[in-house]
């Protein structure tokens, strides 16, 4: 049997309760899962998602649609494709 180690977190007790009702339906312990994590996390030499932090250009646009500056309304397709062809 090979040797195993401990892992202590400490997370938000709903969350908990949603997600290991998610791995019961699939069959899973939370260990089971965590131990899965872990050899995707070894295998991708990474995390097994893509994480990103926006760039200043993408913050400045998700801020002017937040604000609303900045949009074009279209209300046929057609002219949306024109527009975007610009």
């Amino acid at each position: 049997m090979s040797k195993t180690a401990m892992i202590r977190a400490r997370t938000e007790l709903k969350l908990k309760s949603a997600v290991e009702k998610i791995f019961e339906a699939l069959g899973l312990t939370a260990s089971q899962a965590i131990n899965l994590f872990y050899h995707r996390v070894e295998l991708e030499n990474g995390l097994p998602f893509e994480l990103k932090i926006p760039n200043s250009k993408t913050l400045r646009a998700m801020k002017d649609v937040e604000n609303n500056r900045g949009l074009h309304r279209h209300n046929q397709v057609g002219n949306m494709l024109k527009d975007l062809k610009k």
